[in-house]
């Protein structure tokens, strides 16, 4: 992590993440998180805030000391119990089956190596746990698809690693998950960084016999929990 990635970026971060049309998609991810609660790519915290009384502990995991300052000092504001974890989603240091949901805000865009962590974040997922999301990526519009590819190098320095190019519903399904829920819009500004997906998945247990399978616990919660959070936000511009 080289000096502009430790010092100047998150602060940049925060700043730019506190974005209030952004608020909406937060609130839908998280209103669908409850039990043990693993939030990857925690940041500064900006989550902290949202988390309802139907969450009992919440891990929060994020590779910039600098961010998980911020983050502590949101901690200890927050109504539940937080322990901050420095470290990589591609090795999250908990025991398998240790969580009930998993809750990701933006943050998949800049792992470098994503199924690897979405294959660990199934390790640690309960087998009726649910898996949270919003995140940005591939348009399915060519025009804007072909701007994303050819951004996504110069973006990617500039931005810690972002790729403005994932196709985030192929890569959740491609890790062992099912989406139980899924949402695609444009959020107001560029298009090509600003295609949205917001949803739900559950663990996929295809390798056993449909009898023997486990519900996600929640999986009509999670559509109505973002339906509902969707319909009711203040517009994007507000």
């Amino acid at each position: 992590m080289d000096f502009y990635e430790r010092w100047i970026l998150p602060p940049i971060l925060d700043l730019v993440m506190r974005r209030k049309d952004l608020t909406k998609y937060r609130r839908a991810a998280v209103a669908a998180a409850r039990g043990r609660v693993l939030e990857i790519g925690v940041g500064s915290g900006l989550n902290f805030p949202l988390y309802g009384k139907q969450v009992e502990f919440v891990y929060g995991i994020d590779p910039s000391p600098r961010l998980l300052s911020i983050a502590r000092r949101r901690a200890a504001a927050s109504r539940m119990p937080v322990e901050l974890l420095l470290g990589s989603a591609t090795a999250i240091p908990l025991a398998d089956n240790a969580v009930d949901t998993v809750v990701m805000t933006w943050t998949l865009c800049s792992i470098p190596d994503p199924l690897a962590a979405l294959r660990e974040i199934r390790r640690v997922l309960k087998r009726n746990g649910n898996l949270c999301f919003v995140e940005h990526g591939l348009s399915p519009e060519p025009g804007v698809e072909r701007w994303q590819h050819r951004i996504t190098p110069v973006w990617r320095r500039m931005a810690g690693g972002c790729h403005l190019d994932r196709k985030m519903d192929d890569l959740i399904r491609l890790a062992g998950f099912n989406l139980t829920d899924l949402q695609v819009e444009y959020a107001p500004g560029p298009r090509a960084m600003s295609y949205m997906y917001q949803g739900c998945a559950c663990r996929n247990h295809s390798q056993i016999s449909p009898e023997a399978s486990p519900r996600c616990s929640d999986d009509f919660f999670c559509s109505i929990a973002i339906a509902a959070v969707t319909e009711t936000a203040p517009a994007a511009n507000n």
